[in-house]
């Protein structure tokens, strides 16, 4: 590899300018290591969006950005498009020349922000990273031109702050907090104290990692959506003061002690309280303009049905306290909220209701991420929540996806509407509010096409050709693409990419149908055959790690659903009685689930080990070692409420050591005592290690053509 020799235009650029192109080259150096002949240069944007320029001509290439976001997104797009190279999160493929192969684009973003990140992604997914998988993933977004992240670490800890200015003790403030993989449902207000509490140890490591994520976000030019405080008081706050007005609110199956409380809308304490959160944060993080706080997240106000002057007035107040609340700290700040629960909701939230929550917050001073724009279609079966009510009347909206609950890995995703779903909202009556496009999956790390594609519907204005596009899409993540690649893609585009579905799960996964949320996949026959296809280009493919992963992952799901079938007779004989039926489908469908635990081993992303890792790295102290594990395991598994099995991960070790345990369980005499046997898993410390096919591929294919 060549020597480092990235040529930046300094001569006239500002000291922040300075610190973007170094950050920004930063982020190359991270992608591609040490390379020559490149040149990035900040240049100032037409308009209120994000522009770049490519041209590599001789051996040089040159990159002009808006931002240094634009700069790292162009570059993520050269190399796809011009070194049949990708960057994922389950690894790259890079195929650097020695000179950079010519090539030249422009390019201008319809949207001033690039939205990613869920609340929920705090739990699911980055609960217990360290800094280096913090600096992994804000790599990931500035090559994915992301521009406005969710930066919610060490809320508590300001929180905490907060609290003990208000006169609670420390450990009083700590025990309201949840468990860490629990706490994004602790902001929203769902949930208290559940698998808790945190102490000082988490709050002191969570400041020094947000100073390290802001530093870095904000040196890439990045907006980060900071936490502001969304009406929720710990219980002793309120018997510290039994004066206060509160409302007690459900969720979740949990008992209501766990529940929240929220203030009401016209107690004095509301805009105290937000205020003191502002300056904590800014005092410990510095400035922050956005600020996120949702309020009503899946949560019904209390307010009577059939009052409709109330319920309007209620929400009126609500709207102006929380921003009243965040604009006390921060007279220039921008209120940000999800707007899951608008459409999740939306036989509550009508246009009135909706009208009287944004009817006395300034237009300019609301931001609504309208999260889940994939979901009507698929799930809710109603129109978009951005046309019902009508672009958010004058508000700033994003247009946003949630492709992902939970992080399940089972494949789903609709690619012809991401690839076309955006447009009709830029070309919509409400186009000029609308600020930004993004998505905000639950869970990272699974159905990587997706978050490819739609970083670039981030930059396009236009509908995209998906034949086109997928066929750059494999020739950047496998080096090679044939009739056979795009008939196997075609196929994987009919099955589990043509459909969304938000509980993709196997049976064997929840043990029982789960009778509260249906599961549901694409994997039918159809996939079968473009696992077949696939694997037949493993020669002109071997030296790509992520088609290795990809073939792994694909066949493993074949294999799982395989399983399943087995496992859905085996089920039906044990309910009618025929225990012998039952014991040998079983003993079928956990021989092939031990085949797929061990191929995916050989994945780099699905493991129990990996998730177990991070969660005991964050603690020093071995007790406290054992309580983040506990909590880890807990939210991919039992979660608590009735929330089961909703995060059904496809992992190696997790099948092995949880999934076909827990079956044998429940096909024994000890079946009265599943829980007892789920809740001793999750307190037990994970000692297990899968080991890997030597040749994984070939293994699929064995398995595969022998298997039925």
């Amino acid at each position: 590899m060549m020597l480092l020799a990235v040529v930046l235009l300094l001569c006239s650029c500002s000291c922040r300018d300075r610190k973007g192109l170094a950050a920004a080259r930063e982020v190359i150096g991270n992608t591609v290591g040490e390379v020559d002949g490149i040149t990035l240069e900040l240049v100032a944007p037409d308009e209120d969006t994000d522009s770049y320029e490519i041209r590599a001509k001789g051996g040089k290439l040159e990159i002009r950005g808006s931002s240094p976001t634009a700069i790292c997104y162009a570059f993520g797009r050269y190399l796809r498009k011009a070194c049949r190279s990708m960057v994922t999160w389950s690894g790259r493929n890079l195929n650097i020349p020695d000179e950079w192969p010519e090539y030249e684009e422009t390019a201008v973003s319809p949207y001033r922000f690039r939205y990613f990140l869920n609340v929920c992604t705090f739990g699911y997914t980055a609960p217990y990273w360290d800094w280096e998988r913090w600096s992994e993933e804000i790599d990931w977004m500035a090559l994915h031109g992301v521009n406005m992240p969710l930066a919610s670490v060490a809320s508590e800890a300001i929180a905490k702050r907060v609290w003990m200015r208000l006169g609670l003790t420390g450990s009083e403030a700590d025990e309201f907090f949840t468990g860490a993989a629990h706490l994004p449902w602790h902001r929203m207000g769902n949930l208290n104290s559940f698998d808790g509490p945190l102490d000082d140890s988490w709050h002191n490591s969570q400041i020094k990692l947000q100073h390290r994520i802001l530093g870095k976000m904000r040196a890439l030019g990045m907006e980060p959506i900071a936490p502001a405080f969304a009406g929720f008081v710990p219980p002793a706050f309120i018997e510290m003061h039994p004066e206060i007005k509160a409302n007690q609110l459900e969720w979740g199956g949990f008992d209501k002690s766990e529940n929240a409380c929220v203030l009401a809308p016209d107690s004095p304490w509301f805009s105290k309280i937000g205020k003191m959160f502002i300056e904590e944060w800014e005092k410990e993080f510095g400035d922050a303009k956005y600020w996120i706080s949702d309020s009503f997240n899946e949560m019904r106000l209390p307010v009577d049905k059939e009052d409709t002057i109330g319920k309007h007035r209620l929400l009126a107040q609500y709207g102006k306290a929380i921003y009243s609340s965040i604009t006390a700290g921060d007279p220039d700040a921008v209120w940000v909220t999800q707007g899951w629960t608008f459409g999740y909701q939306h036989d509550f939230w009508d246009r009135e209701s909706m009208k009287a929550l944004l009817s006395e917050v300034p237009d300019d001073r609301l931001m609504i991420v309208d999260l889940g724009n994939d979901y009507p279609k698929w799930v809710w079966n109603t129109e978009q929540t951005w046309k019902v009510q009508e672009g958010f009347y004058g508000k700033q909206w994003i247009y946003s996806y949630v492709p992902n609950f939970g992080g399940k890995v089972l494949p789903t995703g609709d690619l012809d509407m991401y690839a076309s779903g955006s447009v009709e909202a830029l070309h919509s009556p409400y186009a000029a509010t609308l600020a930004g496009f993004g998505s905000a999956p639950e869970g990272l790390e699974n159905n990587e096409v997706v978050y490819e594609l739609l970083a670039d519907m981030g930059w396009s204005p236009e509908n995209i050709d998906l034949d086109s596009w997928l066929e750059g899409y494999c020739i950047a993540r496998y080096g090679y693409c044939d009739g056979r690649m795009m008939q196997a893609w075609k196929l994987l585009r009919n099955s589990v990419y043509s459909s969304l579905y938000s509980y993709p799960r196997f049976l064997w996964q929840t043990v029982v149908p789960d009778g509260r949320r249906r599961s549901r996949h694409g994997i039918n026959d159809d996939f079968r055959k473009a696992v077949e296809l696939f694997l037949d280009c493993s020669d002109e493919c071997s030296g790509s790690m992520l088609y290795l992963n990809d073939a792994v992952e694909f066949s493993a799901l074949w294999l799982g659903e395989l399983a399943d079938r087995h496992y859905v007779k085996a089920l039906g004989a044990l309910e009618a009685g025929r225990k012998k039926e039952a014991e040998a489908g079983l003993d079928r469908a956990v021989s092939i689930l031990m085949s797929v635990d061990r191929l995916l081993a050989s994945h780099p992303d699905y493991s129990l080990a990996g998730w177990v890792g991070y969660a005991r790295a964050a603690a020093s102290d071995h007790m406290v070692k054992d309580r983040y594990e506990a909590n880890a395991k807990r939210i991919i598994t039992t979660w608590g409420g009735f929330q089961e099995d909703y995060a059904a991960r496809f992992w190696s070790g997790l099948i092995a050591d949880y999934y076909i345990p827990r079956l044998e369980v429940y096909f024994s005499e000890g079946q009265e005592k599943l829980d007892l046997w789920e809740e001793s898993w999750i307190q037990r410390p994970y000692t297990g290690r899968t080991e890997p096919y030597g040749s994984p591929i070939e293994k699929a294919r064995k398995l595969i053509s022998e298997i039925q």
